[in-house]
């Protein structure tokens, strides 16, 4: 299993209740894909944005990191895709 960096990006229109619930799924996504959450997801709440993305200049940012089997982690992106209260999400797989 190879180790990964996920950052998301939560829409703003999400409330912070709901953020934690959010969190959850995402802890899930990786869980039912055979992947391993290492640590704590970290929150690190509301910041602005460099650029307007779908007319948001906020979003709730969250960073993760989880071991993976390389080959599940298309369906994961694919996944986070669909999802309409990501705005945008990066994973990057750090170096052994």
């Amino acid at each position: 299993m190879k180790e990964y960096e996920l950052t998301v990006v939560f829409s703003p229109e999400i409330p912070e209740e709901e953020i934690g619930n959010e969190v959850e799924r995402v802890g899930q996504l990786v869980t039912q894909r055979g992947g391993e959450i290492t640590g704590d997801i970290n929150r690190w709440g509301r910041r602005k944005l460099a650029y307007p993305i779908r007319r948001f200049r906020e979003g709730n940012y969250i960073l993760a990191h989880f071991k993976m089997e390389p080959g599940k982690t298309r369906d994961l992106e694919t996944n986070l895709e669909k999802n309409e209260g990501i705005l945008r999400h990066l994973l990057v797989r750090l170096d052994d």
